[in-house]
This record gives structure tokens, sequence and C-alpha cells, in this order.
């Protein structure tokens, strides 16, 4: 029994599908907070239990019966230690023998203000004795697709990036990571750099959406405080607002670059190029 946890989600729900072309329904379980969100999966056989990371003693009835458990970081910043710790020491009592959890690009080393919450997880994974799977997702191009609007419309992209060079692949890549990990024997105990194939800056990530809609769209780099006021002044929470500005700094460090090329090895195939991604972003 495999057990996709925040399976309602964006990322949630791609491995929840590939999952069900891989193995049988019977064998796929979703922990969710609303079970109605996920009726269609279990008019399709998939075992749907009530779970929320904040509610630990809804989690220890959600994890019986399981052998792998694919954690997706909680998206609560501030909070999500706490609510990892709970999801770890349930599936720990529960006897599973897998844990996979989706943490952030060189989790134990990068500088990004992010990271420090994935590092504490992989350290309490790690104290539980379950074997596990780290897989350390890059940024997601959706990261940048989803303000393409207001961009376009302004016709600049904004962002203190300089010109950092970004190994962003979409969610598309990092599912289907996650469910090899998950369908597939001898990846225990087992830490995985993930990055897309082909990193860009966001010159280049504006250039090629500029060429494929026909609209002119730049980038301006901004010193980090008045891309934190552009942003709060969009309506951006202030606390979030300094958490995008630092990724944004930290990535013209080329902290958010990878040239492993490990996602593309464990998948399989290449990652979705940006130009791809964008065209299929575009086409909405």
């Amino acid at each position: 029994m495999i057990l996709v946890t925040g399976a309602t989600g964006q990322l949630g729900r791609l491995v929840v599908e590939g999952l069900l072309e891989k193995v049988p329904a019977g064998q796929v379980a979703v922990a969710v907070r609303s079970p109605d969100k996920a009726s269609a999966w279990a008019a399709r056989g998939v075992q749907v239990r009530q779970a929320d990371y904040g509610q630990p003693e809804s989690l220890a009835a959600a994890f019986q019966g399981v052998d792998k458990v694919l954690l997706i970081s909680s998206s609560e910043v501030g909070q999500r230690v706490a609510q990892h710790r709970a999801v770890v020491e349930a599936a720990r009592r529960a006897g599973v023998r897998l844990i996979a959890y989706t943490s952030i690009l060189r989790a134990d080393t990068s500088p990004l203000a992010l990271a420090a919450e994935h590092k504490a997880t992989e350290g309490l994974i790690r104290d539980s004795g379950v074997p596990f799977v780290f897989l350390r997702n890059g940024w997601y191009i959706e990261n940048y697709t989803v303000g393409l609007a207001p961009a376009l419309a302004h016709g600049a992209l904004v962002g203190s990036a300089g010109e950092g060079r970004i190994a962003a692949a979409t969610r598309a890549d990092y599912a289907a990571a996650a469910i090899q990990v998950l369908t597939t024997p001898g990846h225990e105990n087992t830490v995985y750099e993930l990055g897309g194939d082909s990193p860009f800056s966001l010159s280049e990530f504006a250039a090629e959406v500029a060429r494929q809609t026909g609209k002119p769209l730049v980038y301006q780099d901004l010193p980090a405080e008045q891309y934190e006021r552009v942003l709060v002044g969009a309506g951006v929470p202030e606390g979030f607002a300094r958490i995008l500005v630092d990724s944004s700094v930290q990535s013209s460090r080329d902290a958010l670059n990878d040239g492993s090329h490990t996602l593309s090895h464990l998948i399989g195939r290449p990652t979705t190029p940006l130009a791809a991604a964008l065209g299929a972003t575009l086409e909405r």
C-alpha cells in the first residue's frame, strides 16, 4: 500500500494519477484534509483517508496497513517541522517501510531561508530509523508561469535574481520522480538532488515568453528592498514576500542551479524544456 499525503494539492494530484497508471487502485491511498475533494478517486478504488498534518490524532488511522509514504511537504511555512514530526512519528508507529519526502535542492547546505525546515524534517526522518528517500526538488517552472498575466500586462518580469541560472523543472517532472521511487526497488536511504536539464536565467525566461506571445517582456532586476515593496504592494503578505525575495536573491548566486541531470536520469527521459512548459501554459 502506497499512501500520498497532501494528495489533493497540485503536486499530489499528479503523483496519484501517475501511480494509478502503474499500480492497481486498491494499492493506493490518499491522506487528505477534506475527503470530499478526493471522491472521484474513491470511486476508482483509491482508499481515501482523512488526515491533517496539524491534527496528529488523525494520522494513526490514516497510516494503518501502509508500506510506503510520500510525505509532500506542508504548505504552511513556519509550521512545517511540527507538522512533519507528527507525520513521521505516525508512520514509524504504523510500521511504514519507506518514507519519501519532497525536500528542497541541497537542503543540508542551501542558503535559502526555505531550506531550514526541510533540513530539520530530513533530520527527523533519519532519526526515526525508517528507510527514506529525500526528493530534493529544485524550483518549479510553475513558480514563474503563475505570475505571467500581470508581468505581460506591465511588460516586465521583476525579481532580484540577477543573471543567476535556475534549474527549474515542471511539477509533472518532479511527480514522475516520486512515482519512480514509490514503484521501483532500490531507492532506500538515497538522497536525490533534482533539477531541470537546462537551467535558465530570468532574462532568458522573459525572452522566451516574449517570443511565444509576441508581446514585449523584459526581466527587470531590482534591489531586494524594492522587490519586496513591489510584492507587498501586489498583495503578498509581508512574511511570505520576504521569503520570495530571499529565494530570488539566493538564486542570483546560483543557489537554485543544478547540473547533475539526476532528475532526468531518475525518470528515464529529459525534463520538460522551458519552451514546451511555457507553450503548454500559454495555450490554457
